[in-house]
């Protein structure tokens, strides 16, 4: 059985916003590892759009091998977008398709197949996954920035959850990646 990982970047205030941190190598770095152990990565339509920056990079590279590589591991991934707003015809990239059943569907399937572990990487999606009672693992990378405003992670959350604090890993850049997993009660 895949394991159902959930990673994401936020602010010490607990916002999810990809332009109130500053990405070193190290975790450019760190992505591309979790991305290489994974069999697919699951998207909400905005993050998905966000990640189209990616094949750019490939095919015009930045000269920095932490961001070339990660983008060329990305590149590849198969994405699975989950979105009632974007059609078929939206989703340009070669690796990746929109969802055809229900989020619960899919990744209740997903993580019936044997393989490498899914990942989650949108907010939204963390949030319908946790209140489903799918997510095996968070891995929530904290920057040492208060952002002040802005989509808090754990937003509408149904029931109350307690974590178990697996390790930590720490970045040059002040930055915290939290192993967790979720205790089920």
């Amino acid at each position: 059985m895949s394991k159902l990982i959930a990673a994401i970047n936020m602010t010490l205030d607990g916002f999810c916003d990809h332009t109130a941190i500053i990405p070193d190598d190290a975790l450019h770095q760190h992505y591309a590892d979790l991305l290489r152990n994974a069999d697919a990565i699951l998207y909400g339509r905005i993050t998905y759009q966000l990640m189209e920056y990616w094949p750019t990079v490939v095919k015009d590279p930045t000269g920095n091998p932490a961001i070339d590589e990660f983008a060329v591991i990305m590149n590849n991934i198969p994405k699975i977008v989950f979105s009632h707003t974007l059609a078929p015809t939206a989703i340009s990239w070669e690796s990746a398709r929109l969802a055809a059943g229900s989020i619960e569907e899919e990744v209740s399937a997903l993580k019936q197949q044997s393989g490498k572990d899914v990942l989650v990487g949108s907010r939204s999606l963390i949030v319908t996954l946790l209140n489903l009672h799918l997510i095996d693992e968070f891995q929530l990378t904290v920057h040492p920035v208060v952002a002040g405003s802005g989509l808090p992670l754990f937003n509408n959350i149904n029931d109350r959850t307690t974590f178990k604090l697996l390790k930590t890993k720490t970045f040059g850049s002040g930055a915290l990646t939290f192993y967790y997993n979720p205790v089920k009660t």
